[in-house]
Formats: structure tokens, C-alpha cells, sequence
């Protein structure tokens, strides 16, 4: 009887050894976008893997190189914000004017959006700086897929959208610059991406 008592011990010890091995099954954290950032996974033969996303680290052979990276993520930071919010706009100007019946109306409602559009971000462009404003040129391009030139042409005409480019070229600037996202800003694409899942 004593022996199997033992051997009874011997084989529920075992059995508990064996269920505190069996892996929990994905305890994970999420971000407030919903960006897994670590957790655990379960492999197909049951064993437990620590899994964490980190962002990408680049190495740089000048000091100069990582401060241009460096200025690049500043100026996305600036940038990136106001060309969401033209592409909002310029998605809810489209629905309106689609419902407005004559071509005075609809010259009346984008004077009107052109003034409030004015008020509210003259400020906010009056501080950028010149590669800020380059980098909001391309990312409104990518965004909105029409260059800054080609919404103004669209919208107010092209005497407007000549005056506009001859003012940014006084700049240093071009209305008509499209986003490269396959060579020019590669980088900058990568960035986005990473803005966007909250890792910058």
C-alpha cells in the first residue's frame, strides 16, 4: 500500500511538472494603435517564443548623415500631420462640390474652404521651415495623388495655380514636385511607415 502511495505521488508530481510546461498561449501588450510590440507565440511543436518588434536601426559612417536622418524625422513629424489633414479635406471639398447643381455655387464654396483654409494654417506654414516645406509638397502628392499645382489648377483655375508656383519658385519651391517613393524618398517612405505604427 505504501508503495503505491509513493508511486501514486511520484506519478501526480510528474503530471504537474508537465502542465506547468504547457505554454500560455499569446499573452501579448498592444499599443494604443494596436501594434503587438512583445508577447509570446506558440511554436507548431508547443514551445513558448518571446516575439518583440523593434524598429529598424541604421548605421551611419558620417555624423553629418545621422543628422540629416535626424532633421528628416523632425521635419516628417511637422509635415506628415497637415498633408492628412489636406487629403481630408480635399476628400470632403470633392463630396460637397459633387452635390452643388451650378458652377457658381461650387466657385462660391471653394472661395469660401480657400479663406478658412487660409485662416487656420497660415500660421502653422508661416512657421515651417524650407525643407519642411518641400517635404509637404510630396507628402500632399502622396496622399492625395495630385500635386499641390494640379489641386489648385483643379480648383481655382490655372492663372491661380501659375501664381502660386511663380510665388513658391521665389522659395526654392515646386508645386508640381510628385512623391518617389520607389528612389527620392524611399527613406522617407520607410519612415512613414514607421510614424504610422507609432515607432518614431
Amino acid at each position: 500500500m505504501k508503495r503505491l502511495l509513493i508511486l501514486f505521488f511520484v506519478v501526480l508530481s510528474a503530471a504537474c511538472e508537465l502542465s506547468a510546461q504547457t505554454p500560455r498561449v499569446k499573452s501579448q501588450f498592444r499599443d494604443r494603435r494596436g501594434v503587438m510590440r512583445y508577447g509570446y507565440e506558440v511554436t507548431p511543436r508547443g514551445d513558448t517564443v518571446m516575439v518583440v518588434n523593434m524598429r529598424p536601426v541604421y548605421c551611419f559612417k558620417r555624423r553629418a548623415d545621422l543628422r540629416k536622418y535626424a532633421k528628416l524625422i523632425r521635419d516628417l513629424k511637422v509635415a506628415y500631420p497637415i498633408a492628412q489633414i489636406a487629403e481630408q479635406k480635399m476628400l470632403g471639398l470633392e463630396d460637397t462640390l459633387m452635390r452643388l447643381p451650378t458652377r457658381k455655387e461650387q466657385r462660391a464654396y471653394t472661395r469660401k474652404i480657400e479663406r478658412e483654409i487660409k485662416d487656420e494654417y497660415t500660421p502653422i506654414l508661416g512657421r515651417m521651415t524650407r525643407s519642411q516645406g518641400k517635404i509637404l509638397i510630396r507628402l500632399i502628392d502622396r496622399q492625395t495623388q495630385h500635386s499641390p499645382y494640379a489641386i489648385v489648377r483643379e480648383f481655382r483655375g490655372g492663372f491661380v495655380a501659375g501664381f502660386w508656383q511663380g510665388i513658391a519658385k521665389i522659395f526654392g519651391h515646386d508645386l508640381k514636385d510628385e512623391y518617389d517613393r520607389e528612389e527620392r524618398d524611399r527613406v522617407l517612405e520607410q519612415l512613414i511607415l514607421l510614424y504610422e505604427a507609432d515607432l518614431l
